[in-house]
């Protein structure tokens, strides 16, 4: 019964966050809300996860979700349901493209579409950072100020971090390599530097 309860959730996931993967994660979120599958602390390592990792991030958040929930079988599930309607409306779209793809009305959709998605993301990012840089709970229980910050994260306060930002940022301007060449290399000085 979960796996026919992770593909028919994904599958709405799939066909309503539209504009690209970030847009699957307050779907994501509200399933945590919902069935507790995952906590808000495993969103965040999914976001990691899913971002450090190839492919869409709405698949690798659909399969990490899917995995943390029943196993690789609920991955493999929630991967699929997640996927379906976007091979359904591709499918269709490429069919019915060259004929209304000029019209109007499909203009003016995908117009109205654009602020949804763009508000979606923005909301999405405001999830995140409030989660990863404030404990609200922790203010909440001492009622202090200067407890709303998490210190730990704020990579801010960690000058290994933003050193390595600045020398990211200064070769990515200097020399056009690859980007996996500086995820590579970030992840080396980081196991090295024990970051």
């Amino acid at each position: 019964m979960i796996y026919l309860k992770l593909y028919f959730e994904f599958f709405k996931i799939g066909l309503f966050a539209i504009g690209g993967g970030l847009a699957t994660l307050p779907f994501i979120k509200q399933l945590a809300g919902k069935y507790g599958w995952i906590t808000q602390k495993q969103i965040l390592d999914m976001i990691a996860i899913s971002e450090s990792t190839p492919g869409p991030i709405g698949v690798n958040a659909a399969t990490f979700t899917g995995n943390i929930t029943a196993g690789t079988l609920g991955g493999i599930v929630a991967t699929i349901g997640v996927v379906t309607p976007s091979v359904i409306i591709i499918l269709l779209v490429a069919h019915y493209f060259m004929k209304f793809g000029e019209a109007r009305i499909v203009k003016s959709a995908f117009s109205g579409i654009r602020p949804a998605v763009t508000g979606l993301i923005a909301a999405v990012g405001f999830g995140v950072a409030k989660m990863s840089l404030f404990n609200i709970d922790r203010y909440n229980a001492v009622s202090k100020t200067s407890s709303i910050f998490d210190i730990k994260i704020l990579p801010i306060l960690d000058m290994k971090a933003v050193i390595l930002f600045g020398v990211i940022i200064f070769l990515i301007n200097k020399y056009e390599r690859h980007p996996i060449t500086y995820l590579i290399g970030s992840a080396i000085v980081g196991i090295v530097f024990k970051f």
